[in-house]
């Protein structure tokens, strides 16, 4: 007899923090906002609404809004959307394929939780938001039965090429996914000659990722947009590791 699916959580709350997917305007507009302050004033992109103080482009209207909300001072400060197939068809593909080719990837009979835009507010970097973020993100994974999570994680090209191909050395060495699971970026990242050790200099957001079990599908996509090296990740949610996860909630 077929198991059946629990419904699906529509919250998980952490002392004052609270993870949902949201459609309330005013909770997407904090969102937009708060992508603007990351990425726009932070790390200097070039973003669509910046006019308005917002990043929003054209996903941004048939995505689903995954929060992280400060309930005690009810602000936004955690983010990711969320395009699954059903809604990747609506907006004519998923994000990473304006980067990658992934017809290695994204086929016939697999599912997928395309994650994108991730950032948290620098005031909760150092709490469990990421960790919720990550929670509401396995449970949706394995209530909605969806095969893999995908996505795009940056790596800034800030201080030039050096420290990003350092990082992407180790990567390949690694973290790579099988050959049958690569992507090929629609615009690659120059190499040059390093002799640093990438391993200490992996972004805190994908060193996480890492630890909770995704690959990386190949070389990154150069984004001159956000001055960064997008890696594309990879992880079917059989191989997250729980346990690192509730590592990350109890801190």
């Amino acid at each position: 007899m077929q198991q059946a699916i629990a419904p699906l959580r529509t919250e998980i709350a952490e002392a004052s923090l609270v993870a949902r997917i949201t459609d309330d305007p005013q909770e997407i507009q904090q969102a937009l906002e708060l992508r603007f302050r990351v990425f726009a004033e932070d790390m200097g992109a070039d973003v669509e609404g910046a006019h308005l103080g917002i990043d929003k482009d054209r996903f941004d209207d048939l995505c689903m809004h995954l929060v992280i909300k400060d309930v005690n001072n009810d602000r936004v400060v955690g983010y990711s959307r969320i395009l699954t197939n059903e809604l990747a068809e609506k907006a004519g593909g998923f994000y990473s394929s304006t980067e990658f080719d992934l017809s290695n990837i994204v086929r016939d009979g697999r599912t997928f939780m395309e994650i994108g835009r991730t950032c948290v507010d620098p005031d909760f970097r150092s709490g469990s938001a990421i960790g919720m973020l990550w929670a509401f993100i396995a449970q949706y994974l394995d209530d909605q039965n969806i095969d893999y999570l995908m996505g795009c994680c940056s790596i800034p090209l800030s201080d030039g090429y050096a420290r990003a191909v350092a990082v992407v050395n180790h990567l390949r060495e690694h973290h790579y996914t099988t050959p049958d699971l690569r992507v090929t970026p629609k615009v690659r990242m120059p190499t040059i000659d390093v002799d640093m050790d990438g391993k200490h200099l992996v972004p805190s957001l994908l060193r996480a990722y890492l630890r909770l079990g995704v690959k990386v599908c190949g070389e990154p996509y150069l984004d001159k947009d956000f001055n960064v090296a997008d890696a594309l990740i990879l992880l079917h949610r059989t191989e997250l590791d729980h346990r690192y996860l509730r590592r990350i909630l109890k801190s």
